[in-house]
């Protein structure tokens, strides 16, 4: 493997955020809320992250943007392209919902499934995992045998889809056609609870049991 992947439970929600960190370079992915344990690693560290990388924009995946940047400076925000208005509507967001309405920031930088994003000689191919929000993406590493996958897929269980802009039928869709097509050993770093695989995933996901595993 040539990156470490380090994960911290951060706020009410326990949200899994994510450190990515190779040649010499490191990713947050989905900073939650208060996510102290994760910064003083990298204050121990020495180490300054080059990017915050969003799967997706629910509040408890972005609440931490605010404490990464208050750390370590204007740190770079990279977000799914069709979910890019969450960081900035507390409304779309759900942190309004949730009666802690917060808002952030534009993103630097926008991308979209299909394209590959590189952390030093790491590749990570941003897959369409959309309908737990309408731009909703999970990030592989063929190299890594490693999916971040937000709140897409996770151990038994898929994301929400109660929410505003979600949709059952296409997160299901996506997941079989971008998630249950990967290797079995891929490691599965979902947005809550234990890592899984995508074979265990395949075998014994009740959400995933009827009709084709991918078209």
């Amino acid at each position: 493997m040539s990156v470490e992947i380090l994960t911290f439970v951060t706020g009410p929600f326990a949200t899994n955020s994510y450190l990515l960190r190779g040649a010499g370079a490191c990713w947050v992915i989905d900073p939650g809320f208060g996510p102290r344990e994760l910064l003083e690693f990298l204050s121990r560290e020495h180490q300054t992250p080059d990017r915050i990388v969003l799967t997706h924009g629910h509040c408890d995946h972005i609440a931490g943007i605010s404490d990464v940047r208050a750390s370590f400076g204007s740190v770079p925000i990279w977000s799914p392209a069709a979910d890019a208005d969450m960081l900035t509507d507390a409304a779309r967001n759900l942190s309004r919902a949730f009666g802690l309405p917060m808002t952030f920031p534009p993103a630097d930088a926008l991308f979209q499934p299909g394209e590959t994003l590189r952390l030093g000689e790491s590749a990570w191919e941003v897959l369409d995992t959309s309908g737990h929000t309408p731009g909703g993406v999970s990030l592989y590493g063929s190299a890594e045998n490693a999916v971040f996958t937000g709140d897409a897929l996770f151990a038994q269980s898929i994301g929400r889809t109660d929410f505003p802009d979600a949709d059952t039928a296409t997160l299901l869709g996506n997941i079989r056609r971008a998630l249950l097509s990967l290797p079995d050993e891929t490691k599965v770093y979902p947005g809550h609870g234990p890592v899984t695989s995508i074979g265990a995933e395949r075998r014994s996901n009740p959400f995933l049991r009827e009709g084709p595993t991918w078209d």
